[in-house]
């Protein structure tokens, strides 16, 4: 079960949070609208490859990421979006493109776009492409500690 490991750690640290199934979908859109989430409280987990070594970018659904301006919050020299290949294995509880946005569960830094604090409670995929959860915000972003910046753009 995908979700385990992740609601294994919410549960430890006494967070509460709403499990949600729904029918398949594979892009953040479409998983937003089947859950019947407003996209700009659904946060999609974008993997990137800066400086030889992968983050997360986490950002609401309605945008997308400007790798420049995340490059340089970062202050890094390179940056660009991972392929599915080069980070398939290191989620190997998660579906591919499913990924939820803890990367202190994957040892990993995580990149918070500012609009995603923004929202009372925000909604994820929790490692599938069938199951999200709900949680409130301050407390996601009290748990992972991300570094929070503007960093995504428009659709």
């Amino acid at each position: 079960m995908p979700a385990q490991r992740l609601k294994q750690m919410l549960d430890r640290h006494n967070i509460k949070y709403i499990s949600i199934n729904h029918s398949p979908a594979y892009t953040a859109r479409e998983t937003a609208a089947s859950t019947f989430v407003p996209r700009r409280e659904f946060a999609k987990t974008i993997i990137v490859d800066m400086d030889g070594g992968k983050v997360m970018a986490v950002l609401s659904a309605s945008r997308h990421v400007d790798i420049m301006a995340l490059r340089n919050l970062a202050q890094a020299n390179e940056a660009r979006l991972a392929t599915e290949d080069e980070f398939r294995e290191l989620f190997p509880d998660c579906e591919v493109g499913a990924m939820p946005p803890f990367g202190s569960l994957y040892s990993m830094r995580v990149f918070v776009d500012e609009m995603v604090t923004e929202v009372d409670d925000l909604c994820f995929n929790a490692g599938s492409h069938e199951q999200i959860l709900r949680m409130d915000c301050s407390e996601y972003l009290q748990l992972e500690q991300p570094v929070i910046g503007a960093f995504a753009i428009k659709e």
